[in-house]
């Protein structure tokens, strides 16, 4: 039985030698590389690596392995991630009353083309309940209109240890999640419509076509405390003309939502990005 891929994830100081370093450590220990991505940023004088690896000659021992990691990660001052190819973690998607990136993501853990698990959805509408049940995820309505916010989120908060939920996918959530909150849960991806750092906040669609744009886009990001600052994962564009109205770059925008959203959720998924300075590094 093939043994699934190890994914090492690596920041520390850049130095000379560190590829080498690692690799080699990963070929003593009987590891064959199957990807290698590396990244210096000089500006900050970090070294980033990617090494996904895996060995067929004895069985995987993931303790020995992270402690292992742990002696060189002292060495280099280094903080290091570890990560299996088999893992399918347990996700959460927030809607509010729009279907379009919901279905989009269900569709493609259906299909396979995400690897992970929906077992809630969390709303503040009760409208998309029938979409959860065709894919088999409890659906959870929460009257934010009635109810104090903090009740609400430690509710979630609840429902998410619950469900060991790993991540959060805002897929069109008309809310604003509070510092309380992204302090006990910070795992959170959000799709925004808007070329960021361009249009920030609620009706960019309705600011762009008054301002006569060209261009619209849907930006995929981290959430974090600063609405709409958090950092980038993924952007797409689409081209937009005078004869478009509100309701044309709406239309569009929703397609280039779902691919940007989906394909940020895949490169998490797949331990593919980097989180430093307030900004991002994606290994392709």
């Amino acid at each position: 039985m093939e043994q699934p891929s190890i994914i090492l994830r690596t920041v520390c100081p850049d130095r000379p030698g560190l590829v080498s370093q690692l690799t080699t450590w990963i070929s003593n220990y009987g590891g064959n590389i199957k990807h290698s991505d590396h990244h210096t940023d000089q500006d900050a004088g970090l070294f980033l690596s990617r090494i996904e690896w895996n060995t067929n000659t004895f069985k995987i021992n993931k303790l020995e392995i992270h402690s292992e990691l742990q002696k060189i990660a002292f060495e280099l001052n280094a903080q290091f991630s570890l990560n299996y190819s088999d893992e399918v973690p347990n996700i959460a998607i927030f809607v509010s009353k729009q279907n379009h990136c919901l279905i989009d993501l269900l569709w493609r853990v259906r299909n396979g083309e995400l690897k992970m698990k929906v077992p809630i959805i969390i709303s503040n509408h009760p409208d998309l309940e029938i979409i959860a049940k065709d894919f088999n995820a409890e659906y959870f309505y929460f009257d934010t209109f009635s109810l104090d916010k903090s009740v609400v989120e430690n509710q979630i908060l609840s429902l998410l240890k619950k469900f060991d939920i790993k991540l959060v996918v805002l897929a069109k959530y008309m809310q604003i999640l509070s510092d309380s909150f992204l302090a006990d849960f910070s795992s959170v991806i959000n799709i925004h419509h808007s070329f960021l750092p361009a249009f920030k906040g609620s009706q960019p669609y309705h600011r762009a076509w008054k301002r006569g744009v060209k261009l619209i886009g849907a930006t995929a990001h981290y959430v974090t405390k600063d609405l709409d600052e958090g950092p980038i994962i993924e952007q797409c564009t689409v081209n937009v003309s005078h004869r478009d109205e509100v309701d044309d770059l709406i239309r569009k925008g929703r397609d280039i939502e779902r691919i940007a959203l989906s394909r940020a959720v895949r490169l998490h998924l797949n331990h593919q990005i980097f989180v430093y300075n307030s900004k991002t590094a994606v290994f392709d």
